[in-house]
């Protein structure tokens, strides 16, 4: 996709309504540190728009990225970090299942996993999660550029068995340094997801 405009429309905190919007939106998800802000930056072909920071747990808040008038890119509080209190977590994850429930326009979930370890008891946790509530999320496999290539594909197979992933799930290797699978996370979002939503709106 050619992003020609964006914009940070809309920042959701826990007693926050959440927004009608029109047109499609899609999700990511993944523990605290994980890289969701510097893949929404690599995606929206920015340095810096989504913060990103050394600390983790900084997003408290679900942000709602309108690219180019045709889509949301919206980024979900980051998970299982452990300097957090419990209550905060649990608010946080109160947050994320509200959405997750209500956002009538949410097309799909991207789920982001540290590919040099073994996806922890809080990864598996929110995959689980995200399947019980009808979605079918993505797998994006992050800080690839920490790896050599030979050591790639069997830690994509760690990924998969350690999250019992369901046959068929998609997985896409990505760095924020390189840039490798942007490209492809933008062709899966216009064809798989754009697509259809365009569909849907017609066939109203």
């Amino acid at each position: 996709m050619v992003i020609r405009n964006i914009n940070l429309e809309t920042v959701c905190g826990i007693t926050s309504k959440l927004p009608e919007n029109k047109k499609p939106e899609i999700a990511f998800a993944g523990k605290s540190n994980v890289g969701k802000s510097s893949l929404i930056n690599a995606l929206m072909n920015r340095k810096s728009y989504a913060r990103t920071s050394a600390t983790p747990g900084k997003t408290q808040t679900i942000n709602f990225y309108n690219i180019n008038e045709e889509v949301y890119l919206v980024d979900l509080p980051g998970y299982g970090y452990a300097k957090v209190s419990e209550e905060e977590k649990k608010q946080w994850g109160k947050l994320i299942e509200r959405y997750l429930h209500e956002a009538k326009q949410l097309m799909a979930v991207f789920l982001l996993i540290d590919i040099r370890h073994e996806p922890s008891a809080n990864d598996k946790m929110m995959y689980q999660w995200i399947v019980e509530q009808g979605f079918a999320p993505i797998i994006i496999a992050t800080k690839l550029d920490k790896l050599k290539k030979s050591q790639v594909m069997k830690h994509i197979r760690m990924v998969k068995e350690g999250l019992s992933l369901i046959p068929g799930t998609k997985v896409i290797p990505f760095s924020s340094v390189t840039k490798q699978g942007r490209e492809e996370i933008w062709e899966l979002i216009e064809t798989e997801y754009l697509g259809k939503a365009e569909v849907e709106m017609d066939g109203k």
